[in-house]
């Protein structure tokens, strides 16, 4: 009997529990077998980890993941660390094929002076700590009352908008207690959002800035005099729909009359930010005004505007890492392939003559960078898998030393690697609920990777380790 093809995929987001379901269900004459690896004790990325707890319908993402790996035919191995408990070796002695699916989940630098001070942060990393990712510190400074957002993509939405928002109104989410009395604790009165270009190239999406005019008790305040529209705006406009609807929405907030709200969340955009002013600590924000030049982009005027700020939050986007034993390409922070096929060059434009590394491809983010929203990620999966089955037909994969299915729980097992099982999600998912039940939400997110093994292994164990 013909062995099956066995696959595997390391990282378990929504980019690699998608090239799982595609390649079960792509057409072909013979068997896939598939496992899922995963760094952390559970799946799903930065649907998980990178969407704001106030935004259950974008986390309804996971329940159509959940169905996936409910069939029963893809292996998850939650809790294994690629380059310390699995190496690509390992891997490619057991696999025929090993998908690359590990995302972004740094933020993309900001090259300007003062990045560095007390008071500058990196959004992934409040997010994450709003997120409750269980290998970041559960305590975070909301000393700050003037709070400055660089950046003009939901990201910098969430961030603003999890500054602006009461406490209480938070806490109706999956929040975990620590994360709940910190932003009880903050002394946030106006958060401001700065953009680069003008309103018709933000890049909201229509649903979460229509959200962010019915956050109670939290003014919006945007200023006429940054709603330019040029020739390249109006025809973007005029031939995307979602442009549309985000002029259109940002239009209505400068109809907006103040209500004496405790907390305001100020719009700015044709603002590029110049320096991060402080000494030791932030202090400001310098900025310089941009205008635009008639094809949608922009250009500085020299004109500069300081503004004082007691914290700035750099929401300027997320950037891959690399990963051991594998090529990485520092510009554009991802792994360099052609189509997915990961290949021995950091020089993308020359990649289809480039040397490919046998039987190694990625997928998402870390394939294209981080861009494009989450269903993005199924036309690059496809495209990947595609090749797969290409060159599964072409003869041109090594056969792996290792080709059985236990073969990969003996090593884990051996190197006692703790890892978690798709039933042991499934026991996290319940100690989660039943946390949530005792005080009327639907869930509270384990917070700890303790408390998530501890879930994993007993339900009970795992309420005093939460």
């Amino acid at each position: 009997m013909t062995r099956p093809f066995r696959v595997a995929i390391v990282g378990a987001g929504p980019a690699g529990i998608y090239a799982a379901d595609l390649l079960t269900k792509a057409e072909r004459d013979f068997e896939v077998s598939i496992d899922l690896f995963e760094r952390l004790p559970t799946p799903f990325g930065l649907v998980r980890y990178g969407v704001a707890p106030d935004h259950p319908r974008i986390k309804g993402i996971i329940n159509a993941l959940i169905k996936v790996l409910d069939r029963g035919d893809i292996r998850l191995f939650s809790n294994v660390d690629y380059g310390t408990d699995i190496t690509l070796d390992d891997l490619t002695d057991r696999y025929d094929a090993v998908i690359f699916s590990t995302g972004c989940i740094t933020d993309a630098a900001l090259t300007i002076p003062g990045v560095d001070l007390e008071g500058s942060f990196g959004a992934a990393d409040f997010v994450n700590w709003y997120d409750s990712h269980p290998d970041v510190a559960q305590d975070w400074p909301l000393d700050a009352e003037r709070v400055a957002v660089i950046g003009n993509g939901n990201v910098a939405l969430d961030v603003a908008r999890v500054l602006a928002k009461q406490a209480d109104d938070m806490h109706v989410t999956e929040i975990p207690d620590h994360v709940y009395e910190g932003l009880k604790s903050s002394k946030v009165t106006d958060v401001h959002v700065f953009g680069r270009r003008g309103p018709a190239q933000a890049k909201f999406t229509p649903l979460e800035l229509r959200e962010l005019g019915h956050v109670p008790d939290v003014d919006i305040i945007v200023y006429p005099e940054d709603f330019e529209f040029d020739d390249g705006s109006l025809e973007a406009i005029e031939s995307s729909n979602q442009v549309k609807q985000v002029a259109k929405t940002l239009t209505d907030f400068t109809l907006r009359e103040p209500t004496g709200a405790k907390r305001r969340l100020h719009l700015h955009f044709l603002h590029a930010p110049v320096e991060i002013l402080g000494e030791g600590r932030v202090t400001g924000l310098r900025t310089e005004r941009q205008e635009l030049d008639g094809t949608g982009n922009v250009r500085g005027t020299g004109v500069v505007t300081d503004w004082e700020f007691d914290a700035v939050y750099r929401a300027v986007g997320y950037a891959g890492t690399a990963l051991p034993q594998l090529p990485f390409d520092p510009r554009k922070g991802v792994i360099p392939n052609h189509e997915g096929r990961v290949v021995d060059t950091l020089d993308q434009a020359e990649a289809a003559g480039a040397d490919l590394v046998p039987g190694v491809y990625a997928t998402g983010w870390i394939k294209r960078g981080p861009v494009g929203l989450i269903g993005h990620t199924k036309g690059d999966a496809l495209e990947t898998i595609g090749h797969i089955l290409g060159d599964r037909n072409a003869g041109v994969l090594a056969e792996p030393v290792f080709p059985e299915e236990s073969a990969i729980v003996d090593l884990l097992e051996s190197k006692g690697v703790d890892f978690v099982d798709w039933q042991g999600y499934h026991r996290v998912e319940a100690a989660e609920k039943a946390a949530g039940e005792a005080e009327g939400r639907e869930r509270v997110k384990i917070a700890t990777r303790e408390g998530m093994l501890a879930a994993a292994r007993d339900e009970a164990r795992a309420q005093s380790v939460s």
